[in-house]
């Protein structure tokens, strides 16, 4: 083994070492580690009276349920912050893409007796179809149009759907398909955040690859990119597709668990793409971070004031009967006290009290150093990443 493989192994293994990480990375680590132990922490009879109270839920089985459903969620404001976020192409109607991945699943596997597997395999290449129908009128079109766009789209889906009603069941669904794993409320749990982690996993890669910095250049400025010798219309496209994907993904799998049913009110309603935008905005719209917590955030709060039956003196109303009513007032306070997103004022607040104080002007989406902060911009910096790589592939200068 070479001195530089050596190197390279030895970088690689402290990038591993969870000691070494950043302190918001250590943070994200344990969040991971409660995830992963959770089924067992709520199976502990104190922990799980626990969780009776705190969890939108009768019982800890129940409670498990619900945070499945929130992690499905939390996969669908990643798909909308992966295109979105980064690009910023802002889509009004992201449900279109959950709707074709899990109408095209159920279909698949009620109509034709395909097993799950491959129907869930179906409703994500059509959902990615769908992308590249969404993303071709991105290359022509932009800004308030574009959402325009974006917003008919499942609109006019919808309408299909009521007007072959003896296919697609109109606005009342599909009954439930077949459930992947069966009905266990820890192995739904565990199929749940596994795909949570895959996907993060994913885009949190590919976001911060030369491929994430294109896409962050694109939104800063396409002239730019074009003027880099860069294809902003390959990187577009590539884009609205990745996020149809996996947004098709989430909602295949979605719909056969006994969390989610192939319905309009579940995939593809206004409530839901209003909601996806408000949980990528709150975390942190270009962070993948920002939009899983953001969306774990909107999926919980709301189920949880529901279930809180305290009625407040001067109103003479429960909690309950005025949950969306909270859910609203407290969205728009946190959008207003962090407008760059929870977040970034999280990792700003976190780097004052170590000292290193850059306040959230000089910060990246992904939480890093800003391009500007760097002494270059996003297109810049990916034109140096090739030439370094290039460099390193067929020699280069040796000076």
């Amino acid at each position: 083994m070479t001195d530089n493989s050596k190197s390279r192994l030895r970088l690689l293994l402290g990038q591993l070492n969870p000691l070494g990480l950043p302190l918001r990375q250590k943070i994200g680590v344990l969040g991971l580690a409660f995830l992963i132990a959770l089924p067992l922490l709520v199976s502990l009879p104190v922990v799980g009276q626990l969780v009776v109270i705190i969890l939108p839920a009768n019982s800890w089985e129940l409670g498990l349920y619900n945070v499945a459903a929130a992690l499905f969620f939390a996969m669908f404001a990643m798909s909308w912050d992966a295109v979105s976020g980064y690009t910023g192409e802002i889509s009004f109607g992201h449900g279109l893409f959950f709707a074709v991945g899990g109408y095209t699943s159920a279909l698949l596997n009620m109509g034709h007796g395909l097993s799950p597997w491959i129907s869930i395999l179906g409703g994500v290449l059509l959902a990615a179809l769908a992308g590249v129908m969404i993303g071709v009128p991105a290359l022509r079109i932009e800004g308030p149009y574009l959402s325009l766009v974006t917003l008919v789209a499942p609109l006019i889906l919808l309408q299909v759907f009521i007007f072959m009603s003896d296919i697609f069941g109109g606005e009342q669904g599909l009954s439930n398909p077949d459930n992947l794993i069966g009905l266990g409320f820890v192995s739904n749990y565990f199929l749940a955040l596994g795909l949570f982690l895959a996907i993060f996993a994913l885009l949190w890669a590919l976001t911060r690859s030369n491929t994430g910095s294109i896409l962050t250049a694109i939104r800063e400025d396409e002239d730019a990119v074009s003027a880099a010798g860069l294809s902003k219309a390959k990187f577009k496209i590539f884009a609205f597709v990745l996020s149809g994907a996996i947004g098709g993904l989430a909602g295949a799998v979605y719909v056969h668990t006994p969390v989610g049913s192939p319905t309009p009110s579940e995939l593809m309603s206004v409530i839901i793409n209003v909601e996806v935008i408000i949980a990528a905005v709150l975390g942190g719209m270009g962070t993948i971070v920002g939009a899983a917590l953001g969306g774990l955030f909107v999926a919980m709060v709301p189920d949880y004031l529901n279930l809180v039956e305290f009625t407040v003196p001067v109103l003479g109303k429960s909690i309950s009967e005025m949950s969306f009513f909270l859910f609203a007032i407290v969205t728009l306070f946190l959008l207003n006290i962090f407008p760059g997103g929870v977040l970034r004022w999280g990792i700003a607040l976190g780097r004052r009290a170590t000292g290193r104080d850059g306040g959230e002007e000089g910060m990246a989406a992904d939480g890093g150093q800003s391009p500007e902060d760097a002494g270059t911009n996003p297109v810049a910096q990916t034109m140096e990443r090739y030439q370094e790589y290039y460099d390193n592939m067929f020699g280069g200068d040796d000076e």
